[in-house]
């Protein structure tokens, strides 16, 4: 017998915070159909977001201390290690790979909890967004993927369109209202996958990743890895993601 209630979803709404649920046409993702490698490429950076950049890089999600956000490169040294070029988070801690499952973790003064799992988070997605903003020319008609999958909202009433490990669906709207789901709902997930209509760039998350990752151009590869409000790492899109 099942003990556990299963979760009270509610409908979806027309608007995403200002993101617009598309009803009918799945057309503006069509591209990223065409361009997944397929399941055997879902553990990948190509599998997170589409190949075909002429680069990629990974953005690590803070970890926290206190709520504050904590890097992973500080996290490493405090434990008497270095950040290698594509790290699992664990290996940075040093512990087994299902460490969150374990009765006490963190390091005093240093890291409390560990980085968020999901989609961009919010102080990671308002760092982003200007330099995103910045290679494309279309910043104000963008789209995002969401995954159908999130617990609270029934979407079955639209359609979704199919990546390498989830089914998506698309909502539209400018880049800078990316953010706008928590300004709507403090709880909301942003959109795992988002681009603009002039496809200069991708960025790729899924609900089980400590990471964000992107794809585009070398200028913009470039911006990202030298951003100081970013933890990032160039990676490739074989790459094994985290």
């Amino acid at each position: 017998m099942d003990d556990y209630p299963s979760v009270r979803q509610h409908p979806a709404p027309d608007l995403y915070g200002r993101l617009r649920v598309q009803a009918a046409q799945l057309g503006p993702a069509r591209w990223l159909a065409e361009r997944f490698l397929g399941v055997d490429h879902s553990c990948t950076v190509a599998g997170v977001v589409v190949p075909g950049f002429d680069a990629y890089v990974r953005i690590l999600h803070p970890a926290s201390l206190d709520e504050r956000p904590v890097w992973w490169r500080d996290v490493a040294e405090a434990h008497g290690r270095t950040v290698g070029a594509n790290p699992g988070w664990h290996e940075v801690v040093g512990m087994e790979r299902d460490y969150e499952n374990a009765s006490e973790y963190g390091l005093p003064g240093v890291w409390d909890e560990h980085p968020a799992e999901g989609p961009t988070p919010p102080m990671v997605a308002e760092a982003l967004i200007p330099v995103l903003a910045r290679h494309t020319r279309t910043a104000d008609r963008c789209w995002f993927g969401l995954w159908e999958g999130y617990g609270r909202w029934d979407f079955s009433r639209f359609p979704t369109f199919e990546t390498p490990y989830r089914g998506e669906v698309l909502l539209a709207g400018a880049l800078s209202d990316a953010v706008s789901p928590v300004a709507w709902d403090e709880f909301a997930e942003l959109p795992d996958l988002w681009w603009p209509q002039d496809r200069g760039w991708c960025v790729g998350g899924d609900v089980d990743l400590v990471s964000t990752y992107v794809g585009g151009s070398e200028p913009l590869i470039e911006e990202l890895l030298a951003d100081g409000e970013l933890e990032t790492h160039r990676v490739a899109p074989g790459d094994p993601v985290y």
